[in-house]
């Protein structure tokens, strides 16, 4: 897949979505795609656009028709755009740190880490979601992970923002592409020297069992020694900063989810699930047609761009009932948030943690919470995720 092309169209001009509230909240374009146009050929991009369950499902899961492999031009590949075999032998490197068995042993550090930031912000009655937990949270937890500095959280920040970045306009998308390559380079020059460091002692973390892999194994090349730090340390805040601020933003939505958290806090696991079935941090996934076949009727053709809309199939009512209303007790709840089949998202169980911890420390605090007055949306400026810029609310 070419980077050019994927931020062609996820600029997504042919939605009518321009207004920062439509961007952040898609979801009746959503519904009137799936009600009219469930399966779209843009014709003016070229790309294939799916936007029911079973179809964007399909999409993401069938690796036989679909592929997840970008051009060898963009400056970084990594688990999340190769297939198999590479992608098989890279994904046995790696999952044996994010079983939930032992992602649940940093449970406590998790929860430190959580108080600590709170403990920070006790004594105001207006505190911002984003900037003072959602944010440093997750770059402190896969930091830790990783075994490099916290105390470089913000630089994390801008580099993870660059790459998850999209263009406003077709126009703006050779500046975007430059902003990633920037960013990568940076990156990669960050982690080559923390590797270097790294490999003169061996320690717990992750990038000490990769060094070994590596070296001793013979299983992963430098490059992708260098990508994979780079994707985990991404992936590792992005998404979970996102799940814990639209969570906040789902529960002061809909007004009695707080009150029945606070009532019953175990429902928050629930609460989780289906904050990342209802506002999904991931919006959509592109994929590359591997050989003819169809979806719904429709022939598409091999070497076609065809995307996946996770948030609308998230909200498909074919597979759930009442799917815009916030459900504390949907079950089952099968949502697409992580992915389906071979790149399932490693980092479901530390994510799903993560904003479990957050959430319920923040009920524990705070008997009540709403949005600051005059508070206007601001979401964050990326091609697939979903989340905000900032959050101020007030606490009592």
């Amino acid at each position: 897949m070419d980077q050019r092309d994927i931020l062609r169209v996820v600029t997504n001009e042919f939605s009518g979505l321009h207004t920062k509230e439509e961007k952040y909240n898609p979801f009746p374009w959503y519904k009137n795609m799936r009600e009219k146009h469930p399966v779209y050929y843009d014709s003016k991009q070229g790309v294939w656009n799916v936007f029911l369950y079973e179809d964007a499902k399909r999409v993401i899961s069938d690796k036989d028709a679909f592929s997840s492999k970008k051009s060898k031009e963009l400056p970084l590949q990594n688990i999340t755009n190769i297939d198999p075999p590479d992608h098989t032998r890279l994904r046995s490197l790696v999952s044996k740190a994010f079983t939930p068995k032992i992602v649940a042993n940093w449970e406590p550090r998790i929860q430190d880490f959580t108080k600590g930031l709170l403990d920070q912000i006790s004594k105001k009655n207006t505190i911002d979601i984003v900037e003072d937990l959602a944010y440093p949270l997750p770059v402190m937890v896969i930091a830790e992970l990783l075994g490099i500095p916290t105390s470089d959280r913000n630089q994390f920040k801008e580099w993870s923002n660059s790459l998850v970045a999209g263009p406003s306009s077709t126009e703006d998308i050779q500046e975007t592409i430059n902003q990633k390559n920037k960013a990568t380079s940076e990156l990669k020059e960050y982690f080559s020297h923390i590797i270097q460091e790294k490999r003169k002692k061996s320690l717990e973390d992750i990038i000490s069992v990769l060094i070994q892999a590596e070296e001793n194994e013979g299983k992963l090349s430098a490059e992708e020694l260098l990508s994979f730090c780079i994707v985990l340390l991404v992936a590792g805040n992005e998404t979970t900063t996102n799940l814990i601020s639209n969570a906040v933003y789902s529960f002061v939505e809909n007004k009695t989810v707080w009150e029945t958290l606070k009532q019953d806090p175990t429902l928050i696991p629930n609460a989780v699930e289906e904050t990342l079935r209802y506002r999904s941090p991931v919006q959509v996934l592109p994929r590359r047609v591997k050989m003819d076949t169809e979806i719904s009727g429709y022939k598409l053709t091999s070497g076609q761009l065809v995307f996946a809309w996770i948030g609308s199939a998230n909200r498909d009512e074919n597979k759930f009932s009442n799917p815009e209303y916030f459900d504390l007790k949907r079950n089952p709840n099968d949502h697409l948030t992580f992915g389906k089949g071979i790149h399932f998202c490693l980092g479901a169980p530390l994510a799903r943690l993560e904003a479990k911890i957050a959430l319920s420390e923040l009920i524990k605090r705070y008997s009540t919470i709403s949005i600051k007055e005059g508070y206007q949306i601001d979401p964050i400026e990326s091609s697939f995720m979903n989340g905000l810029k900032s959050l101020p609310v007030i606490v009592e």
